[in-house]
């Protein structure tokens, strides 16, 4: 399964349109996450206006938060246009020179509405091969998780066998929807596979 992360400020137009996009048409390995750094209390009414026309409901869709995991597990990152008010998220990161959509006449929504429906179709069906073979993601859990793994397990593992099973566990948890406690998680089962007859996922994998 691989992650594309759409990142507005404040995940209330553009990155919940990319989204619900990208739900739309992606093939089913495929999946798309938005949020914000400073996400607002609601999707922009004429946002949610927009793509009801279009026979999608954001209404029930509440801003998220950026948090580390979703960086962590992103294949792909667009940011939407926010220039220095985007975060900064370790991935392969493209920006859609968007305007924000907050405010302005609905013919104006729309255009936005359509331009970000383009740009999705264009990653997605032109683009989907380069996502699928990206390895960034992984190489970011590893180097999330090894460290405090080396320290507490050098005198009992090998470093390859260290490497392998936090390499191997957090897979287990790609197709979990929420993910917000994944590393946590993933780190809690690596700890314990080591600590004890060793890695489950790792023998399965061989």
């Amino acid at each position: 399964m691989k992650y594309v992360l759409f990142v507005c400020r404040q995940n209330a137009g553009r990155s919940q349109i990319a989204q619900a996009f990208f739900e739309r048409y992606a093939p089913a390995d495929l999946r798309a996450e938005s949020a914000g750094q400073d996400p607002a209390a609601q999707i922009h009414p004429e946002v949610i206006e927009t793509m009801a026309q279009v026979g999608i409901d954001l209404s029930g869709r509440r801003p998220k938060k950026l948090t580390v995991e979703m960086q962590l597990h992103a294949d792909r990152t667009v940011t939407m246009g926010c220039g220095g008010a985007c975060p900064y998220v370790p991935a392969p990161i493209e920006d859609w020179g968007i305007p924000d959509p907050a405010g302005r006449p609905m013919d104006e929504v729309r255009e936005i509405r359509d331009e970000i429906a383009g740009r999705v179709e264009d990653l997605i069906f032109q683009r989907a091969d380069d996502i699928r073979h990206d390895d960034a993601a992984r190489r970011r859990r590893l180097a999330a998780l090894l460290p405090g793994l080396i320290e507490e397990f050098e005198e009992l593992r090998d470093p390859e066998e260290i490497r392998a099973c936090a390499d191997v566990v957090p897979a287990s948890y790609e197709d979990v929807p929420i993910r917000s406690h994944v590393l946590a998680l993933a780190r809690r089962r690596t700890s314990d596979c080591l600590r004890g007859e060793g890695c489950e996922e790792l023998a399965a994998a061989r």
